[in-house]
């Protein structure tokens, strides 16, 4: 089992940053890939930003891609969301996801372990 705790959201202003972090416990952190996917009131859960177990493979969606940057410190078993130039559409719970086995992982149904999720909130 990995146990996964996000922290790090809140309410920010249009243009605003925020950086979310997970921390894991429970098994080897090292050993998984990590992701983050968001879901905003009445919509489904969308894939974000992944990390490989070594952080050398990356992926974000096209909808943030300059604007946020994902990263892990695998001593710290925790993985980060650095997100910049917020807009409202980023409005969302945001959740971290760990996989083991794959290399980097975009879909919901590869992840094995979810976090509880942290809340960000954009206003204009």
């Amino acid at each position: 089992q990995v146990q996964l705790v996000e922290s790090g959201g809140g309410l920010v202003q249009a243009g605003g940053s925020l950086r979310l972090s997970c921390a894991a416990s429970g098994r080897t952190f090292s050993n998984y890939a990590m992701g983050w996917f968001r879901q905003a009131l009445g919509k489904e859960r969308e894939f974000v930003a992944a990390i490989s177990s070594s952080a050398v493979v990356t992926q974000l969606a096209d909808s943030v891609k300059g604007r946020f940057t994902i990263s892990r410190d695998n001593a710290k078993n925790t993985v980060y969301l650095q997100m910049n130039n917020l807009k409202p559409e980023d409005t969302a719970v945001y959740y971290c996801a760990a996989t083991q086995g794959l290399i980097i992982a975009t879909k919901r149904l590869h992840y094995d372990y979810w976090g509880q999720g942290t809340q960000v909130t954009v206003s204009s």
